[in-house]
């Protein structure tokens, strides 16, 4: 597996907006490549939609972002190339009935169709096969998974993996294209403190390699870059850094309430997460060709406002086809 410069991150005044409100807005970051960004909130409060619109799989309605030098939303399917998304829950589940290595061949096999160069379908079928076997072990290497460890080796199948050992394998198999940006949602779901502690672990030696780490949590470690979701007291956007870190930390601002729009007698913060539109095409062939989106050729801009009426699940899962 390459070690490849991780791409830096930013955004301002970065916002989308579902049919019944605000999945997020107001947010603003300047991280350096090889950071280690967490997405810090409650359920509900639109993590998971900042972590799919920064990968360039969820289309935001205000403000811009950069990834690498990828501008969104203008250059959607490029930033899809260069960020994987390790767990994701909803998006890119592991197959349960798989097993570890059918698991991770198939990743290998999809990664080589569609993010190897085209030369390297001239190689010999077993100098390919020999590529991809190294990679294999170099990403479960840095994923932390040692499959002699589990109880059938490699053998084993995807439902009878611990939690931690599901979550480092999905991360072998977003690291297996070298992305520049590694995204992760949910760190915190049915993990025990120590296990939490042993993957912030996992993703700090990951930034370390070069590779920009984004990862949704509901506390984040204190030597994270962090992006707060959901409202605050004022509905507004403080541009202030979190208490506790040092001047040299980037610049952040939480994000803004998200209030407007949500109607008379209602918050819209309950409903962010759960109906946020999507890019309606996630197809790298299909998305932003005609709005100066040179990196796809052919096409049209992906989304438009007549997709508001798409409800969560519908965002998610064309998300999960990205």
């Amino acid at each position: 597996m390459d070690s490849p410069h991780g791409a830096a991150v930013k955004a301002e005044d970065f916002g989308l907006k579902g049919p019944r409100g605000w999945a997020f807005r107001g947010i603003g970051l300047d991280a350096a490549p090889g950071s280690l960004i967490a997405v810090e909130g409650p359920s509900g409060s639109g993590r998971t939609c900042l972590l799919l619109a920064l990968t360039g799989r969820m289309k935001p309605t205000e403000g811009h972002a950069e990834v690498g030098r990828h501008r969104l939303p203008k250059k959607m399917a490029a930033v899809r190339r260069i960020a994987a998304l390790g767990p994701v829950p909803g998006v890119n589940d592991l197959d349960q009935s798989l097993t570890v290595a059918e698991q991770l061949r198939e990743g290998a096999l999809l990664q080589r169709h569609y993010g190897a160069p085209i030369r390297s379908l001239l190689r010999s079928r077993a100098e390919r096969r020999a590529t991809a076997t190294a990679r294999i072990e170099a990403a479960l290497d840095a994923a932390g998974l040692d499959l002699a460890t589990l109880p059938k080796a490699e053998r084993t199948t995807v439902r009878d993996l611990e939690r931690l050992e599901s979550v480092r394998l999905s991360v072998a198999i977003a690291l297996l294209g070298s992305p520049q940006l590694l995204a992760l949602d949910d760190l915190d779901i049915k993990l025990s403190d120590t296990e939490r502690t042993e993957v912030w672990a996992l993703l700090r030696s990951i930034a370390a390699r070069g590779t920009t780490v984004l990862a949704v949590c509901s506390e984040a470690p204190a030597d994270a870059v962090v992006l707060r979701t959901g409202p605050t007291a004022d509905d507004s956007a403080p541009d202030v850094k979190p208490a506790g870190r040092s001047s040299e930390t980037p610049e952040i601002t939480w994000g803004r309430g998200t209030k407007d729009d949500a109607g008379p007698g209602r918050h819209a913060e309950a409903d962010v997460e759960k109906e946020a539109d999507a890019d309606p095409d996630p197809d790298p062939e299909k998305d932003a060709g005609t709005e100066n989106d040179t990196d796809t050729g052919t096409g049209t801009e992906a989304g438009n406002d007549t997709d508001d009426t798409k409800g969560a699940d519908d965002a998610l899962a064309e998300a999960g086809r990205a």
